[in-house]
């Protein structure tokens, strides 16, 4: 019988990987620049890395997307990061809607700060408004039973 693997998109080098899912939980790093995959951390998208984000990660991917004019956005960031920190297995990243609009205008975003969440290429789950950072694990818990 063989192993189930999922491909995981590098947040330093966009580099494509494919593990094992029985290693997630073990800090995996990337195969071609050697720096950690998932990170617990969120990271920055920009219009050239969204989609390959999006698509190519099979893991739950939750992107915040937001504005730096947003007041909300901008309360909402640390408890996005504190979130992020609490389930390392998730992929977080954020998109600056008002920098790099062409790459948000198909993701639909009509308000702000709104997070999507993602599997396999597809929307699963979105959440507009911003909230603090248990409420934000909450949500992403629920989408993972």
């Amino acid at each position: 019988m063989s192993e189930q693997n999922v491909h995981l998109v590098c947040p330093h080098c966009q580099a494509t990987n494919r593990i094992p899912m029985a290693r997630l939980s073990a800090t995996p790093n990337c195969g071609k620049c050697g720096q950690a995959l998932l990170t617990g951390s969120p990271h920055e998208l920009n219009a050239q890395t969204v989609n390959k984000i999006i698509q190519k990660n099979e893991v739950l991917t939750v992107i915040d997307f937001w504005a730096s004019w947003c007041q909300p956005c901008l309360m909402m960031a640390p408890q996005f990061k504190a979130a992020a920190s609490q389930l390392p297995q998730v992929v977080f990243a954020k998109i600056q809607t008002d920098k790099y609009e062409q790459a948000a205008a198909p993701y639909n975003i009509r308000s702000l700060p709104t997070m999507v969440a993602f599997k396999q290429g597809k929307e699963v789950a979105r959440q507009s408004g911003a909230l603090p950072s248990d409420q934000i694990v909450q949500w992403i818990r629920s989408l993972r039973a």
